[in-house]
């Protein structure tokens, strides 16, 4: 399987550097991966870009939560595209749906005009569609280079079935690139029931914090919320085990 493209998800500089060591294809830069990735600033493409040896997909998604832009979101969304272009991103990720679940087509036509000559991925948006095979169609007709889909499941080893029906159906119209749940113990199944020729995850691993003095009764965020002092960061062991795994 040494065709095989590797996408990391990665919300870190030093995560970029990890996909990088480990031999994968390129990252897609996000923020705020405990919402699934949101827009990184500016400072943070900036110097992914300059990490060397590995392509750099940058996400615009101005916030977590459903897919539904405000005019005020998708002048974001613009500025965005413009700056991720201006530090030389090689992709531009986003996805937006209209409020019966439908792909924007409208909008989608715009940001990806806006985003050229990058290449253009739709994100798993897409799994929030009614109907994946009327999406792909869509999709295709707009020129969007790649959609990434667990098959409209939690995980594509729940949604193998169905992602191995869009590769079928996408032919070499567009790529289908899977993720989700993707670990040593499944990647090779997962290759072999898809047919899937690009593979999207993230291999994050609990980094502690270097504080020795903790007030640990006081957050900076909500209710809900991630610990203060731990975060999560891309290995490079843990992203060369799933690509080895993949190729056997």
């Amino acid at each position: 399987m040494t065709n095989l493209k590797f996408e990391i998800c990665v919300d870190s500089i030093a995560g970029v550097i990890a996909a990088r060591d480990a031999g994968a294809h390129r990252v897609e830069l996000c923020a705020s991966l405990i919402e699934g990735g949101t827009t990184p600033s500016l400072g943070m493409i900036k110097r992914a870009r300059a990490v060397e040896g590995i392509g750099l997909h940058v996400i615009i998604r101005p916030r977590g939560g459903d897919f539904l832009y405000s005019a005020e979101e998708i002048e974001v969304m613009e500025a965005d595209i413009d700056a991720a272009k201006a530090e030389g991103a090689d992709g531009i990720v986003f996805g937006m749906l209209k409020t019966d679940g439908t792909i924007d087509v409208e909008l989608t036509e715009r940001l990806t005009a806006r985003s050229r000559p990058l290449a253009v991925t739709f994100h798993r948006a897409f799994d929030m569609t009614p109907d994946p095979f009327a999406a792909l169609e869509t999709l295709i007709a707009l020129g969007v280079e790649r959609v990434l889909t667990t098959g409209q499941e939690a995980t594509v080893l729940e949604g193998a079935d169905t992602v191995a029906a869009l590769v079928e159906a996408a032919g070499d119209r567009i790529i289908i690139m899977s993720g989700g749940g993707m670990t040593p113990r499944t990647a090779s199944r997962i290759v072999a029931m898809t047919g899937i020729r690009e593979i999207h995850f993230a291999a994050l691993a609990p980094v502690g914090s270097g504080m020795r003095f903790r007030r640990p009764h006081v957050f900076m965020g909500g209710t809900l919320r991630p610990p203060e002092y731990d975060r999560l960061d891309t290995t490079a062991g843990d992203v060369a085990a799933v690509i080895a795994a993949a190729r056997s």
